[in-house]
């Protein structure tokens, strides 16, 4: 097996060595450099580049403010409606996926990499990537950060400057470091 089909299989990798997946970044970094000084009076050019860039998702039914940066952005997938916030990173080694009308806040990262613990494996460029789901109808306030393996329930609320190293339920308002779920979101009423 090649390491972008271990990669894609979620199993140890070469990250740091393996030419095939050095291009595919570098690919896809020369694209995301292009659309983050790409003017915002020039949609349509914006627009082409993010379709290069997110190969799999309908870049008409989202919005994705620069600066944004992948790793490879065909393991991304984003429903419609979605919005991102200057400055986000998704590091999709794994899959990294967004449910409808999502909110993505400021300086926001989703990392799916681990590394070794062991210096020497760490040193040799190994590592294995787990996917990252957020559920349809979540914010995410500026400054979170996700780590791999992570799964957000629809309609919650994750709180700026948050670190989300547990899965989050649905429908409840969580935040801190590590992040931990303060309480359920009750549906207001109008009076």
């Amino acid at each position: 097996m090649s390491a972008k089909s271990d990669m894609l299989a979620g199993k140890w990798y070469d990250a740091n060595f393996d030419e095939e997946l050095i291009n595919e970044r570098i690919f896809a970094k020369d694209l995301c450099m292009k659309f983050n000084v790409t003017s915002p009076k020039n949609s349509s050019e914006r627009l082409e580049l993010l379709k290069k860039i997110l190969p799999n998702v309908d870049v008409s039914k989202i919005e994705i403010l620069p600066s944004f940066m992948v790793d490879y952005g065909y393991n991304i997938e984003i429903g419609e409606g979605s919005f991102f916030n200057h400055n986000n990173y998704l590091m999709d080694c794994a899959k990294i996926i967004f449910g409808k009308k999502c909110f993505v806040g400021p300086n926001c990262g989703f990392y799916t990499a681990i590394h070794p613990l062991e210096v020497e494996k760490r040193n040799a460029g190994f590592e294995i990537a787990k996917p990252i789901i957020i559920e349809n109808n979540v914010w995410l306030g500026g400054d979170v950060t996700v780590l791999p393996g992570v799964k957000i329930g629809s309609n919650s609320v994750i709180g700026a400057k948050s670190l989300v190293t547990k899965d989050i339920p649905e429908g409840v308002l969580a935040f801190g470091n590590p992040c931990k779920v303060i309480r359920k979101i009750q549906e207001q009423t109008e009076d």
